[in-house]
């Protein structure tokens, strides 16, 4: 299940009144306007645009507002419930046989799942159908890759480009060093455009490419699950001694949770 994952833009809005706080408790309200500088500004964000457009072909950078949108999106994928579903489908082939979870692996929405226990049901052995998972989940790693190297790379340009304005404003401040007016407002250049240039790296683009990078991992994770479960139920394997084998990627915690069943003096089973 897809929900918004509220801790992304609560990242953004508490850096930002963290550095808000700290320019007006060491300036004053009145002195945070000394930190906004329209050319600084331009210098970092239209060098940073301009070295983006020149390192990715139009395809990968159309890709990357649908690739920012993951950022604030968090997928729940609850390892024991999926433990659960592998039990009851091992459980299922082995009374009616393998081909009798045609109708239920054409039900399922996860299109990963679906194909794995459809390979299963066709009669694939054990290291074909694990070839052809892994060879899927290689492929969607390599388009998140793809998908976040824009930011990665974006992160990398910021800075550099804050010490490209930095330079700028000692060069132009070095040619007025005879004219003290344009001596503070050529430093403001130099020094705010590395300071918006780390902001940008620090707490825009490299905080987003590390989300996107670990959702990509937990994503991975669950494949991984999927294909084990999808292996256990293709060579069937005791319910019990597949639940055995999966429950190892849950943690120990979430399983204590559970109620335990408990059998009865008359075989009758209730919830401990």
């Amino acid at each position: 299940m897809k929900r918004f994952d509220y801790l992304t833009p609560v990242g953004f809005v508490l850096g930002t009144i963290i550095i808000v706080i700290g320019i007006i408790s060491g300036s004053g309200v009145s002195g945070f306007r000394s930190f906004l500088d329209l050319t600084s500004f331009f210098i970092v964000t239209g060098g940073l645009c301009a070295a983006v457009f020149i390192s990715f072909p139009p395809r990968e950078l159309k890709k990357a507002p649908s690739v920012l949108k993951q950022a604030f999106i968090r997928q729940e994928d609850n390892v024991k419930d999926l433990v659960k579903t592998f039990v009851s489908l091992s459980d299922h082939a082995r009374k009616h046989g393998l081909l009798s979870l045609d109708d239920q692996a054409r039900e399922i929405k996860d299109p990963f799942l679906k194909k794995g226990l459809l390979l299963a049901i066709d009669g694939w052995d054990e290291e074909k159908i694990r070839l052809v998972m892994d060879s899927e989940i290689a492929a969607m790693e390599e388009r998140h890759r793809k998908g976040r190297r824009v930011f990665e790379k974006a992160g990398e340009f910021a800075p550099a480009w804050g010490m490209i304005g930095t330079l700028v404003g000692l060069v132009l401040m070095l040619k007025n060093l005879n004219d003290p007016h344009m001596l503070g407002p050529n430093m403001a250049i130099a020094l705010l455009t590395t300071l918006y240039g780390s902001l940008l790296a620090n707490m825009v683009f490299n905080p987003i490419a590390a989300k996107l990078e670990e959702k990509t991992e937990s994503e991975i994770f669950i494949k991984q699950v999927m294909v084990e479960g999808i292996i256990g139920v293709q060579s069937g394997k005791n319910p019990r001694n597949l639940e055995s084998q999966l429950v190892v990627f849950s943690s120990r915690e979430e399983w204590q949770k559970q109620p335990k069943q408990v059998k009865t003096k008359k075989g009758s089973v209730h919830e401990a």
